[in-house]
């Protein structure tokens, strides 16, 4: 399964997230999950359902299985009784002005508080903020260059202009420190070659 994970150059975080799910399942087996039924499957599911296991990770867990029966072990058949659970979709809780004034104060220095404002104000997820680069910044255009997103995918994101001062004033105070290097991570580590941990 790994060999096949590696082969179609599956993310770090979705191969252990396959892997999980298929030592979650084994465990719930009790032996080897080549063995496994279409009726062991589908009792399986009953399982993580009455066991309170959210949507989200219900269906992670039927992708990763259905990997490892699928393209692992071409039994295909097998998992034709586990059915993805319905997810409802609701709306994302929007801040006010103030409760985003005091998330960004509650961080404890300049990077945090700039890294915190990209990733709210341009929507980006933490691993995109803490691989940004100094000329991943359009100023021109009001873009940010996202480079290997999710998905490894690139992608631009919008750069409000109060965000683009917010990352004048850290560059200015980083560069003058010697904390942000030419061509260097915006938001660098302890070691500015480095980025800064998610």
């Amino acid at each position: 399964m790994i060999e096949e994970m590696r082969m179609r150059q599956l993310a770090p975080k979705t191969r252990d997230a396959y892997i999980r799910a298929v030592i979650h399942f084994t465990r719930f087996l009790g032996r080897s999950p080549d063995t496994a039924t279409a009726e062991d499957l589908r009792r399986y599911q009953l399982h993580c359902v009455d066991q309170g296991i959210s949507a989200i990770s219900l269906n992670a867990t039927i992708t990763g299985l259905k990997f490892l029966f699928d393209a692992t072990l071409g039994q295909p058949e097998l998992m034709a009784r586990m059915h993805p659970v319905r997810m409802s979709r609701t709306l994302p809780i929007i801040l006010s002005r103030e409760e985003v004034s005091r998330l960004l104060d509650a961080a404890k220095n300049l990077k945090h508080q700039t890294a915190l404002s990209v990733a709210y104000g341009a929507g980006l997820r933490v691993s995109e903020v803490t691989a940004l680069k100094v000329g991943d910044i359009d100023s021109k255009r009001m873009l940010l260059r996202v480079e290997q997103g999710k998905g490894a995918k690139d992608r631009y994101a919008l750069l409000p202009p109060i965000l683009l001062e917010r990352l004048r004033t850290w560059w200015r105070f980083a560069r003058a420190q010697g904390k942000v290097l030419p061509g260097g991570y915006l938001f660098p580590g302890l070691d500015p070659v480095d980025s800064m941990s998610t």
